[in-house]
């Protein structure tokens, strides 16, 4: 996105940041703009190093300048500025508790954004000038507001929605007392709140969504195509915990291609969580896959079933997810591997791992949810 922009602007750009978690490779793209590599899914010091070098850039502009703003999947993490009373460590604290107790994107980035100086419209809000914004979606109904947790958007969101949200996922005690400090005096009024949908202040900012998960699908679609598949696609969101939305999705998909001459392609995308109960290594898509395995391997004909970050990253795995077909079950039996007892122990990776059926791809330098491609023979 900030190479595309040079290239549209060329000198226009008199400065910037670049916050990624992409390596030098992207950096050496970004011409002479400063690239920060952040943290995904827990923010880390560069990820404050590059928040704050954004909002620097926001109240520095000029009369005549317009801010722009440049938005992907993870830009939550990625770029952080933690509020007054609140330390990067306590986001940090947070999003990890958030994560392991399933919370949702809706419900993570509704207390990220009361808990952020750039966030919930913030970056917008410190800048003099218009802002225009453009964002490529990982957010399933692609909400302005939760995409990176919505710098350049109105917060319809309040305290008193993310302390609920604690008390949800964990309960007070389970964050730190800066984050609930925080967030008690939002709901009583001694902190400001995120800039309203009706107030104005954002008045001069404009948000665009420029791609989707849609998108995915469809250049899956096309290349199956390609391939000689029928293709039968599922637009309606995939979401949920994944070992459940897992087998769910399969068995309707299986029943929904029955008619359908093979070989059959079934493309779909979306966003599923993880509760994390266990101690093992694993992703959403590792997970969802898993959950699978069994189902594949009781269907007529032969199955596969790949779920993949659209990112290349799938939690804090090295792996874009993984691939279950109709063997698995038996391969794994041969390996010794009990799938349940894996799953029970949200341990996908090591799983997939000793079947060599992880899928790896490196950053792909987007991000548009999760996609997930079953192929019926």
């Amino acid at each position: 996105m900030a190479r595309a922009a040079r290239e549209l602007f060329g000198d226009r750009i008199r400065g910037g940041v670049v916050v990624g978690v992409s390596p030098v490779r992207d950096a050496r793209e970004c011409g002479d703009l400063p690239f920060v590599v952040g943290g995904h899914p827990t923010p880390t010091a560069d990820s404050e190093r590059g928040g704050r070098l954004a909002v620097h850039f926001a109240e520095s502009l000029a009369p005549g300048e317009t801010l722009l703003v440049l938005l992907s999947g993870g830009a939550s993490a990625i770029m952080a500025v933690p509020a007054d009373g609140v330390t990067l460590e306590d986001k940090q604290a947070t999003t990890r508790q958030l994560l392991r107790a399933g919370a949702d994107i809706h419900a993570l980035n509704t207390v990220r954004k009361h808990l952020s100086a750039i966030k919930g419209g913030w970056l917008a809000a410190r800048a003099s000038g218009p802002c225009r914004a453009f964002a490529i979606s990982d957010v399933v109904g692609d909400d302005l507001s939760v995409i990176g947790s919505g710098p350049t958007v109105p917060d319809a969101s309040t305290f008193r929605d993310a302390l609920e949200i604690l008390r949800r996922f964990g309960g007070e005690s389970a964050y730190p007392p800066g984050v609930v400090n925080r967030l008690s005096d939002g709901v009583h009024g001694r902190v400001a709140e995120t800039p309203k949908p009706d107030e104005g202040r954002l008045a001069r900012t404009e948000t665009t969504v420029i791609g989707s998960r849609r998108d995915a699908m469809d250049g899956a679609a096309r290349e199956a195509e390609s391939r000689g598949y029928r293709v039968v696609r599922v637009d309606d969101a995939i979401v949920g915990e994944a070992r459940v939305a897992g087998p769910s999705h399969l068995r309707a998909a299986l029943a929904a291609s029955s008619g359908t001459a093979r070989p059959t392609c079934v493309v779909s995308s979306g966003e599923t969580t993880v509760r994390v109960n266990g101690d093992g290594k694993g992703g959403r898509n590792q997970e969802f896959c898993l959950s699978c395995a069994d189902v594949l391997a009781a269907a007529a004909g032969t199955s596969a079933l790949a779920s993949v970050g659209t990112d290349g990253i799938d939690g804090p795995t090295d792996a874009a997810g993984a691939i279950a077909d109709s063997t698995t079950i038996d391969r794994a039996g041969a390996a010794r591997l009990q799938p349940r007892a894996f799953l029970d122990r949200n341990d996908s990776y090591r799983f997939f791992d000793a079947l060599g059926d992880l899928i790896h791809t490196g950053p792909t330098g987007t991000n548009v949810g999760d996609l997930q491609v079953i192929l019926l023979a």
